[in-house]
């Protein structure tokens, strides 16, 4: 079965929108929580090396890949609900 015109430019304006959102989906000097992440790792090696406080070194380590965490799970509800929204048969 054959796309017709009308199909063809539709799939295509869509590749088009999918691409310019990959490409402006990371932006790691806007992102709040790659920073937050960023400066949880940094305080918890001052924690651990410079003041020897290991067990609060770590806990405060452990909260970079849980901010980053949380975050893709936000982004990917994000996004999921754009596909429901744009991939709706009626």
């Amino acid at each position: 079965m054959a796309l017709s015109d009308d199909d063809s430019n539709e799939l295509d304006e869509t590749k088009e929108n999918a691409k310019e959102s990959a490409e402006s989906a990371f932006d790691p000097v806007s992102e709040p929580v790659v920073l937050a992440a960023a400066a949880s790792v940094a305080f918890s090696w001052y924690l651990y090396y410079m003041k020897g406080d290991k067990v609060h070194g770590l806990f405060v380590g452990l909260w970079a890949p849980t901010l980053l965490g949380a975050a893709n799970y936000f982004k990917n509800l994000r996004v999921t609900e754009k596909l429901d929204a744009g991939l709706s048969f009626q």
